[in-house]
């Protein structure tokens, strides 16, 4: 019952995890491949995070 009012970590990542991708998204429309690839190695390090979270939870 009181697990309802518990945050989620890993909503919260995943939430940051969509912005990086969108903003990598973006920069490289523009043509910035140096902030591309930059936003892209954040949301990859961001991911690891989810996924260790997740098998933290099932293990």
């Amino acid at each position: 019952m009181f697990g309802l009012f518990k945050s989620n970590p890993t909503k919260k990542l995943r939430k940051t995890y969509d912005m990086k991708l969108e903003q990598a998204m973006h920069a490289q429309r523009k043509g910035d491949i140096k902030s591309y690839s930059m936003l892209t190695a954040e949301a990859e390090a961001i991911w690891t995070q989810i996924q260790a979270l997740e098998s933290d939870k099932k293990a």
